[in-house]
């Protein structure tokens, strides 16, 4: 594998301001932050201006639906992508056809269909965008700097769940939806300029890899300590969304109101990036790979609190404690990044990231067809019984496995 000649040393544990002073690295991430806002503003922007249109809610929610529901189909089918193909041409082309999707939705008398269908295929898109970015970031930050890199790209993302959507709907107070969007494109050409000529051009790192015979993801899916790492991610994403999901009934279940409803949604996002903060700037890797097992096996627990009908107080303490649980990932993700050989790398990324999205999406469904027959609160708190119970058998898989690939 080439490094870079400003790469972090591998054997280093490196603190987040060293993973900054990685030149290519600065241009992954300032291409996320411009590539995640214009995601944001779109679903806003394209929601009102399908609602405007239809005066349909149930078009305007499909809006962002549709941001859900290509995961499984993407993660599936176009995982090959991310190795067959050099990274960075791969994420250039992702940014540029989110761009011309964008621009798309901004000419007048685009029909509805045609803008639900240039949605849809910006989140068929997103799946292989992020797991070659994940990949090329092992390229990038060798070691421990990956495992941190990661974890800044994530912070980000929780950040926009907090801030991104409250900032989306001040832009449509001055601007027209479809003024919006062509920010939105404008965002993805910046992205793509970003990576072109900020990073460096890689093979793709499958080459050597389509001659062995059988298909990749059943490869990955084949070997057990990758499958169980897998589960490990996906698992807890079906249980830990649930809370998130009946939030609504919950505040008004407890008399919270809006403002009650506003804080718990942002609780565990706001732990979950303190989690990570601490875990990765105060702790040595070895310290992050022996409290990720322990980690994990707590992340459903607080939501035991439920099963009293707490007040809003414990429900925000419960929430907050669950996203600290989060720093888990940067032990899991060393975990993952070593069972998966590096042929296969961007594939098992692609597989990764998508299962976790499709996975939170059929949790919330499950939530609230549960809550249909039982208590909201006893929904959230058995969540934390029978999730905790399949993560401990997932736990077992990983525990019970080869520790290393020969």
């Amino acid at each position: 594998m080439t490094l870079n000649a400003d790469a972090v040393p591998a054997a280093a544990s490196a603190g987040y301001r060293a993973v900054f002073a990685v030149r290519e690295f600065r241009a992954v991430f300032a291409a996320h932050v411009l590539s995640l806002q214009g995601t944001v503003v779109s679903q806003i922007a394209l929601s009102v201006l399908v609602f405007r249109l239809t005066a349909s809610p149930l078009l305007s929610a499909l809006t962002f639906a549709l941001g859900f529901v290509p995961y499984a189909v993407s993660g599936t089918l176009l995982a090959g992508v991310a190795d067959r193909f050099p990274p960075r041409r791969v994420l250039v082309l992702c940014d540029l056809l989110c761009a011309a999707c964008a621009a798309g939705m901004v000419l007048p008398g685009t029909p509805i269909a045609v803008l639900l269908a240039l949605r849809g295929v910006m989140a068929l898109v997103g799946p292989v965008f992020t797991g070659t970015r994940a990949a090329s970031l092992a390229d990038i930050l060798p070691g421990d700097a990956f495992v941190l890199g990661r974890s800044l790209i994530r912070i980000v993302a929780q950040g926009a769940q907090v801030v991104g959507f409250g900032l989306g709907g001040v832009l449509l107070v001055f601007l027209t939806p479809r003024a919006a969007l062509l920010l939105t494109s404008a965002a993805f050409l910046g992205s793509a300029l970003l990576l072109r000529l900020g990073t460096r051009r890689r093979p793709a790192r499958g080459a050597g890899e389509r001659d062995g015979g059988g298909g990749g993801t059943g490869r990955l899916l084949a070997d057990r300590r990758v499958r169980s790492l897998l589960l490990l991610g996906w698992v807890p994403s079906f249980f830990a969304v649930v809370p998130e999901a009946l939030a609504a009934p919950y505040a008004e279940s407890v008399g919270a109101g809006t403002t009650g409803l506003g804080l718990f949604m942002a609780a565990m996002p706001v732990g979950m990036v303190l989690g990570e903060l601490l875990a990765g700037g105060y702790l040595s890797p070895a310290a992050r790979g022996r409290i990720a097992g322990p980690l994990v096996a707590c992340t459903l627990l607080p939501y035991a609190v439920f099963l009293l009908r707490p007040s809003l107080p414990w429900s925000l303490a419960a929430m907050f404690v669950a996203g600290l649980t989060g720093a888990c990932t940067l032990g899991v993700d060393q975990w993952f990044v070593e069972a998966v050989p590096q042929g296969l790398r961007g594939r098992a990324m692609t597989v990764q990231s998508a299962g976790v999205m499709s996975v939170q999406g059929a949790g919330m469904a499950a939530a609230g067809a549960a809550a249909e027959f039982v208590p909201v609160h006893l929904v959230n708190g058995w969540a934390c019984v029978i999730g905790t119970l399949c993560v401990l058998a997932v736990l077992r898989t990983v525990w019970g496995g080869p520790q290393h690939r020969e």
